[in-house]
């Protein structure tokens, strides 16, 4: 079963981790690259005629085929540490009586997304590079208790009996009950617009490899778990 679990995992997470890839590739990077525009300098906004609006356009990707190369890594050893993750929660569920489907893994790779990803968002959106903020231990230690406990409160909502359901959704509620670490000025060199684009395509982007890498997991895992 080790090996079933490994290999599913492992299988999904490359798939996944590529996919995720071509879509940052083709929304996500242009963002971050445009808004190193504005980091460096190279771009000012508020700065064409003393009217709010400043040039927009991505610059081309280029030739730097070392970072684009880190950044397919970094999906695909990613992507395959969500997928064990991932894959080992439904196993552990499946024993308990919630049989593995494609589709069920569709819906796992969902709550993955939601855990890891949209619910720190709430409060630490994707940054573009240009925007400040606060110092990186706070934010870092807040981001990772709103994954253990947004994780935590799912799997109590979805699996719990009596009052832990409620218990679940108090898990969910509570990291942003405390809040998460915040500059109490706004002093971005990069266009709002700009951000707020950053952050759609990004958050967009998980969830589409989220859902790949879910419903990877449980295909992948129907097929060679008796091998």
């Amino acid at each position: 079963m080790t090996r079933s679990l490994l290999t599913s995992a492992l299988f999904a997470g490359v798939a996944a981790g590529l996919f995720a890839a071509i879509l940052q590739f083709s929304f996500v990077i242009p963002t971050l690259l445009e808004g190193e525009l504005f980091e460096s300098g190279q771009r000012v906004h508020f700065a064409i005629d003393g009217t709010t609006q400043s040039e927009k356009g991505a610059p081309p990707l280029g030739s730097d085929f070392v970072r684009h190369g880190m950044t397919v890594t970094f999906n695909l050893v990613t992507y395959t540490g969500y997928g064990l993750l991932l894959l080992a929660l439904m196993v552990l569920a499946d024993r308990n009586g919630t049989e593995i489907t494609a589709r069920r893994g569709l819906v796992w790779g969902l709550a993955g997304f939601l855990a890891v990803q949209m619910a720190p968002a709430l409060g630490l959106p994707p940054e573009l590079p240009g925007t400040p903020a606060g110092a990186v231990g706070p934010r870092q230690a807040w981001w990772l208790a709103t994954i253990l406990a947004s994780a935590g409160g799912l799997w109590l909502l979805a699996f719990g009996r009596g009052l832990l359901p409620l218990a679940g959704a108090a898990l969910l509620l509570a990291p942003h009950v405390v809040g998460a670490p915040e500059l109490d000025t706004y002093w971005g060199v990069a266009p709002p617009e700009l951000s707020a684009h950053f952050a759609t395509l990004s958050l967009g982007t998980a969830a589409a490899g989220w859902s790949v890498l879910g419903w990877l997991c449980a295909w992948f895992w129907i097929r060679l778990r008796d091998t």
